[in-house]
Order: structure tokens, then sequence, then C-alpha cells
């Protein structure tokens, strides 16, 4: 109705989010279909640089992210902090549509402006069944951010113990140092809910006397 109106689809609120995004977000499939149409662009970014790809993901709407992805959404778009859409979906443990958008051609290496892969992301926010699926693609268990921390670092200071050993299994490096010299062992020691976590790395060969230069 508002449509027939004259309502303007390419509108956008304080965060200039025009209401594909708000639809992506909310998993409005049929308001969508409606939209798009009538938009010059599907992959129109938000304030902070975000798609509604990245909404759609973020939120976990397999249909809504077949949609886009149909009618020409950027899988690879970036944000502000260059995260793609599988960035969010790892992060928030959207298995099914991470595997949805490494199907369609998801870099799956990809790395945001600090250097976070898909693995970082889910790593640290506890998501096992991403960290499995990520890892039996073959990424690299071992890859680093800018600060030189891997997955094993960020799981371990966030005290994420299922994901910690999971990544030891798989064969990550317990005695990796970091820019600063800071092994996995360091982080879990710092952590607050790092006890497990430590546990885990003494059992699995962590060195204990190992010294930041």
């Amino acid at each position: 109705v508002l449509i027939k109106h004259s309502a303007d689809v390419n509108a956008r609120d304080k965060n200039w989010q025009t209401p594909l995004h708000v639809a992506a977000a909310n998993k409005a499939v049929k308001c969508a279909e409606v939209i798009i149409p009538m938009l010059s662009s599907v992959n129109v970014s938000d304030r902070g640089g975000r798609t509604a790809l990245h909404h759609a993901a973020l939120n976990g709407h397999v249909e809504m992210v077949n949609l886009l992805l149909a009618k020409g959404a950027n899988i690879n778009a970036f944000d502000k902090k260059d995260r793609r859409a599988l960035h969010w979906a790892a992060y928030m443990g959207h298995l099914e549509v991470v595997a949805l958008l490494i199907n369609h051609g998801a870099e799956v290496t990809c790395r945001d402006k600090k250097g976070y892969t898909p693995l970082h992301a889910a790593a640290s926010n506890g998501q096992i069944n991403v960290v499995k699926h990520l890892l039996n693609l073959g990424v690299e268990i071992d890859e680093m951010n800018i600060y030189g921390n891997t997955a094993l670092h960020i799981a371990c200071y966030n005290g994420q113990d299922s994901v910690v050993n999971e990544l030891i299994d798989y064969g990550a490096n317990v005695n990796q140092p970091n820019n600063n010299g800071f092994t996995p062992l360091h982080f879990a020691a710092a952590s607050t809910h790092g006890a497990l976590c430590l546990e885990l790395l003494v059992n699995n060969g962590a060195d204990v006397n190992v010294q930041v230069k």
C-alpha cells in the first residue's frame, strides 16, 4: 500500500538503513521480494558499511541470504571494519548460513582490518559447530591476526574451552607466540574464564616455563 502511494523504497533512517536492510534483518522475505525490483542495487551500505546481506547473515536468515544472493548481492562486500557477511555468520554461529555463503563462493580466508578471519570470529564467541566446519574445510588453523594471535589465543582469552579442545585436537600450535611473545597459555592465565583452557593446554604439551622476550 505504501509503495502504491509513492513511498520511497530508498529512504534511509538515522543509521542510513534502507527498507531492504530492515527487511533483511527481520526475515521479511515477502517484503524484500517486493522492494528489490524497485532498487538500483541490493548492495547499498548503511552507516557501518553493512549491506542487506550482512544483516541477513548476522541474523541467521537462510532464506533471505538465498534471495539476496539470487538478486546479485556481493557475497564478499565488506563493512567499515572490512568484515564480510561470513565473519558475522561465523561469529553468531549460524552454521547453515556459513555453509551457504561458502558454497556460493565466499572467501573463507577473508580478513578484517585487524586480520581476523571467520575462524577467529567463531572461536572468539565459542561457536564450536562453525569452528568444526571451517576446520573440516582445511582453513589454516594457526592463521594469525595483525597482533599475531591465532584462533587458539582468542579462544583461550575468552574461556571457550570446547573450542580450545577442538583446536588442539586438530593440531593447533599450543606454543605459538604472538607479536609480543605471548602464547595461548599466557592468554588463558590472564583470562577470568580461562582455568579449563589452561588445563587443556598444559595437558597437551604447552610450555609452562615459556618467557616473554
